[in-house]
């Protein structure tokens, strides 16, 4: 028995999988830390508007709301995960790469950044003729150069003339096409503008990217979870989180720096290389990542449970509404705080910096969550202070005056970040019957991250395109306040139910020390002489 003990402790290798497990989430979180902060200012760099983001970003997650719990569910039931991570891994580093062949669609917002002696200075921008006729020659220099520019400028407008009568009469010929029978989609391509044609090609390459991205998140969580499980080693997952944020601060703020000092020589392209490079250095990691391997099953019903659980309980509905509200202001701030930034004139460097910070303060929070929930005396006033903490960081972004003054901002966002949701997992905890905790969490990350965060891409964009990005701080940070003075009246109101988890009484029962057990051994002693001495009495009585 010894020995057979004594193989399979060498054969459930806990520290090995929890490490390899934590190299693999790091990397694929560098990865993604590397280009996914960014996409939105390269949509932007393309000349798509506000709201044509609004709809892309929209789109890609209600895509993952849809395919990634359906994709969950098909790699487990198939015992399919490694080959579904792998591939993931490796078609997202590939899929991605088709938007670095689309041309500009308007004037990149970086124009002015580089000289006109590098290769990427635009000779006819405005800048570069101002450039030009302020050189420091000779007064008749000066006049040809002048001249010179006064023709190549009218020749620039003769030019636009032309192709837009070209585009007109492309246009009148498409529409007569259109009147025939047949008419086919990429006819109908031709006959928009230049911007809405990149609108439409980015929509369909970034809809494609995340069906083939989205399932590996779930699919590797669902893997290593059960292998802890099946040793009881599940206290260790909370830990392998942690490197997630580490990976993405450090993959925003390596690639801010490479961008910087890169950009004039192959433009805003670093992040998508970087992206690809890294998801390909992440395959050797899942290959090796230790997964639960389960017979083929039955899909559980496990979603429709947990949504049973929380509307049956008036607290998980008030989490609820709280997380997609958050996950609208989260997405529209992720969307449209680099444009923020690089209207007041911040590069990448600043961008990655503040976004790593961000990130490092949500790990820095989880020591401090105990004795702020104690303070609190209830983990549910958590919720409130996120919210609070939320609207604040909106307010300051709307009034931001220089790139290095976003960073006490950062510091709240990740404070706000991870009380949010320490105090979700908390209530998740509190409603869950045997089994249904994670489930329940991923519910509440569902409606955050895909449903709010739909809604709030998709309002934010038309919102900016509008009335502008420090409007829309400004009008989040109004609803999340009135929210909050709500949330915590309601929650005042509301008693609070907890059902009892007998899986947490039992790891408590084990727990029980040697003094505690000597204390009851005591009492009961003390109770059965006490018992003694009425029935002697009694006895004496009669």
């Amino acid at each position: 028995m010894k020995k057979g003990a004594m193989q399979k402790s060498k054969q459930w290798n806990v520290k090995g999988a929890v490490r390899l497990a934590g190299v693999f989430h790091f990397l694929h979180s560098c990865g993604s830390g590397c280009l996914l902060p960014f996409l939105t200012l390269y949509f932007r760099h393309l000349g798509l508007s506000a709201a044509m983001i609004g709809i892309i970003m929209a789109s890609k997650h209600l895509l993952a709301l849809l395919w990634r719990p359906f994709s969950s569910v098909l790699a487990r039931q198939y015992d399919k995960r490694r080959t579904v991570i792998v591939g993931s891994l490796l078609s997202s580093a590939l899929v991605v790469l088709p938007l670095l062949l689309f041309p500009s669609a308007g004037i990149p917002a970086e124009s002015g950044r580089c000289n006109t002696s590098q290769p990427d200075a635009d000779p006819t921008s405005p800048l570069s003729i101002l450039e030009q006729m302020t050189v420091p020659v000779d007064s008749n220099a000066t006049v040809y150069s002048v001249n010179q520019t006064s023709v190549s400028t009218e020749q620039t407008l003769e030019d636009n003339t032309l192709v837009n009568h070209s585009r007109s009469a492309r246009g009148l010929r498409s529409l007569k096409k259109e009147e025939e029978p047949h008419s086919e989609f990429l006819g109908s391509l031709k006959v928009m503008d230049a911007q809405h044609q990149m609108f439409f090609l980015v929509l369909i390459v970034t809809a494609l990217w995340e069906l083939v991205a989205v399932p590996l998140e779930w699919t590797a969580d669902d893997g290593l979870y059960e292998y802890l499980d099946f040793v009881d080693a599940t206290d260790r997952y909370g830990g392998v989180k942690v490197w997630k944020h580490i990976g993405a601060a450090f993959g925003s703020c390596l690639v801010g720096v490479l961008v910087t000092n890169l950009f004039c020589r192959i433009g805003s392209t670093v992040e998508f290389y970087s992206y690809t490079v890294l998801m390909i250095l992440t395959i050797p990691a899942a290959a090796l990542l230790p997964i639960y391997l389960r017979k083929r099953e039955r899909p559980t019903s496990g979603g429709f449970k947990a949504l049973q659980l929380v509307h049956g309980n008036p607290q998980a509905i008030l989490c609820a509404v709280t997380v997609i509200l958050t996950g609208m202001v989260t997405s529209a701030v992720s969307d449209f705080f680099l444009w923020l930034m690089q209207d007041c004139g911040a590069m990448e460097i600043h961008m990655g910096i503040c976004l790593a910070l961000a990130h490092l303060s949500h790990t820095g929070f989880s020591p401090i969550a105990g004795h702020l929930s104690r303070f609190l005396k209830y983990h549910g006033w958590m919720l409130v202070f996120a919210v609070v903490g939320l609207a604040m960081q909106c307010l300051y972004y709307s009034f931001l005056w220089s790139p290095w003054a976003v960073m006490p901002a950062q510091l709240l966002a990740g404070v706000s970040t991870g009380a949010l949701w320490w105090s979700v997992a908390s209530q998740s905890e509190d409603i869950a019957t045997p089994g249904t905790e994670k489930t329940i969490l991923r519910l509440f990350e569902a409606l955050s991250f895909d449903v709010g965060a739909a809604f709030g891409s998709l309002t934010a964009g038309f919102v900016v395109q509008k009335f502008g990005v420090n409007v829309l701080f400004q009008g989040a940070a109004v609803m999340l306040a009135v929210w909050s003075s709500a949330l915590a009246v309601l929650k005042w109101k509301i008693p609070r139910q907890r059902r009892i988890n007998y899986s947490r009484l039992l790891a408590a029962d084990t727990e029980v020390s040697e003094s505690e057990s000597d204390q009851e051994k005591d009492w009961l002693e003390t109770a059965m002489e006490d018992a003694g001495s009425n029935n002697k009495w009694t006895v004496n009585k009669s």
